[in-house]
């Protein structure tokens, strides 16, 4: 035996042959590579745990876990990931390519495997205030840093051969890079032009229909299942009717939902549940990105990178121990990396004195920057749908007098929405949102795709003023009030990030979750990542931005308040 090489018996996942059984697996230390595959045992022996190759998020916000890369990074590899294709796309919007650069810079710091995508629409729209631009002059200057252009959300920009767009879209495929795409819902002629464009992969599609045309078009579809997004089992049949066609993502996905549910592990689960074969969701997890984006990943074949990860079994798909280059990087019974991220080893005082990344202003605000005056029968009210990113526009007859100020139904569920400029002294924008389930105090969030202003919702004026001064004073972070008690998660990195170890911060936001449902009775799953998303004006129906409220199927802004 060569005491040089680190030698796995366990039962093992040859995706490539389809089939798993007994084996040792001989990694050679110094290369990191897999030197030989033994097959031991046609069958699997029981009691034994399982060796397969590691898991691929084919694209994420990291942002969105409230977690800074490197703690991102222990997060993923407890769960047997390995990679993880990243747009940083909110932290762009916040500071631009100063953010993008703290993103790929800490993500240096990690054993996990980050592969960035530039982001190509910052800013989203013109129609909302964000904090930075990054524009193509800033793409060429990091592309060399990237794998690909980050998701092109202004498909209408595309279909009518904007400059700006089609600049972007020239040079990332003059530069070889694959361009991932964002169309919700578009088809026909516009969808043929945009996937001529070069754009090759869609994360939106929440219809089997839709998804099938995309894929009969080339498009790659990745299918999302994240903390609010959740579109696996709409979509689970292209697993095996469309395998060479699919990935999967989590898009947004909360520390606090991976904690609980796992990250891409949890696609394995679904799998098994739901009578799919692992091995083509292995080609969903892995193959696939590692052709699309031409990832140096290892896939469990001899010569390949040991990037291994072993599974309690086959159907909770618990990770025990991951391996990345043939290095332990994760066991979950020692600890294998070290518990400090690099702010707490290099800075010996609070986070407050880091002065991390960010960009917000000093601003007050009382209960009267909340108040609605009635000016027409009916109001239009943004329709939320638990664990979908879409609305609907919900035309409401409120019975109450023109000229009046507007008083929310908790008992039609329908309450006031506010977003706030964050990087500029403005107005306070707002509307009306129906079916969160909230009874009392507000919800607060500097969370808020794509430009990341302050998101309010509230039942009373006085509530949701006493949030907008917890934010603003606090410079971000996720709160909750219920008219007595205010629990909250600081983010002091770009509004969206902290430095906490992941197990706390999936703790801290937890509670704060909890408190939420508990106190101010929110009934959604994810009720963070939901308002987060009301105003993202590119996925339809109805959403709200920092200058008003915004009909997406019309492309314009619209009036609260109708005849």
């Amino acid at each position: 035996m060569d005491n040089t090489n680190l030698l796995l018996e366990y039962n093992f996942v040859d995706i490539q042959k389809r089939e798993t059984y007994y084996a040792r697996v001989s990694v050679n230390r110094k290369s990191g590579r897999i030197e030989s595959i033994d097959k031991l045992s046609d069958d699997c022996k029981a009691g034994v745990a399982y060796l397969a190759p590691g898991l691929v998020d084919s694209h994420v916000h990291i942002e969105s876990s409230v977690l800074i890369p490197e703690e991102f990074g222990k997060l993923a590899l407890s769960t047997g990931t390995i990679a993880a294709i990243c747009d940083p796309h909110e932290i762009a919007n916040v500071c631009g390519r100063e953010g993008v650069e703290f993103m790929m810079n800490n993500a240096e710091k990690s054993e996990f495997n980050f592969y960035f995508a530039l982001p190509s629409c910052v800013p989203c729209t013109t129609f909302e205030t964000n904090g930075a631009r990054f524009d193509i002059s800033d793409i060429k200057a990091l592309a060399p840093k990237a794998i690909a252009l980050a998701e092109m959300m202004n498909f209408v920009g595309v279909v009518n051969d904007d400059p700006e767009v089609i600049a972007k879209l020239e040079f990332a495929r003059q530069a070889g890079l694959p361009i991932d795409g964002h169309a919700p819902f578009l088809s026909g002629d516009g969808l043929r032009k945009y996937v001529r464009a070069g754009v090759s992969t869609d994360h939106e599609c929440s219809q089997l229909q839709e998804a099938t045309e995309k894929i009969a078009e080339g498009m790659k579809i990745l299918i999302r299942e994240g903390s609010a997004a959740r579109n696996f089992e709409a979509l689970k049949s292209l697993v095996t009717t469309n395998t060479d066609s699919v990935m999967v993502c989590t898009d947004d996905a909360h520390c606090d939902t991976i904690v609980d549910e796992g990250y891409i592990n949890k696609f394995l689960k679904l799998a098994v549940k739901n009578g799919i074969s692992i091995y083509d969701m292995y080609q969903a997890c892995l193959t696939n990105p590692v052709s699309h984006y031409k990832l140096p990943l290892g896939m469990g074949r001899v010569g390949d990178r040991a990037d291994l990860v072993v599974f309690d079994n086959l159907e909770d798909f618990n990770c025990l121990s991951t391996y990345i280059n043939g290095k332990l990087v994760y066991s979950a019974k020692e600890s294998c990396v070290s518990n400090k991220n690099s702010f707490e080893q290099e800075h010996t005082s609070s986070v407050d004195t880091i002065k991390p990344l960010n960009n917000f202003i000093s601003c007050q605000f009382t209960s009267k920057d909340f108040e609605i005056k009635v000016t027409g029968k009916y109001a239009q009210v943004i329709e939320v749908s638990d664990g979908q990113l879409l609305t609907e526009n919900k035309k409401y007859e409120h019975h109450q007098e023109i000229g009046s100020s507007f008083i929310p139904s908790v008992d039609d569920d329908i309450v006031k929405v506010a977003v706030i400029n964050r990087y500029a002294e403005s107005h306070v924008s707002l509307g009306l949102i129906h079916k969160t389930g909230i009874k009392k105090g507000a919800l607060a969030s500097s969370i808020a795709h794509d430009s990341h202003n302050v998101i309010i919702i509230g039942t009373s004026d006085e509530a949701m003023a006493h949030l907008a001064n917890t934010i603003f004073a606090n410079k971000g972070g996720v709160y909750a009030y219920d008219g007595k008690e205010t629990v909250g998660l600081s983010l002091p990195f770009g509004g969206l990030m902290c430095n906490l170890p992941y197990q706390e911060a999936a703790e801290k936001y937890k509670s704060v979750l909890e408190f939420a449902q508990k106190n101010c009775g929110l009934s959604l799953q994810s009720p963070f990542l939901t308002i987060g998303f009301l105003s993202l004006l590119v996925i339809p129906s109805l959403k709200i931005g920092d200058k008003g409220l915004f009909d997406v199927n019309k492309f314009s802004f619209t009036n609260l308040f109708i005849d």
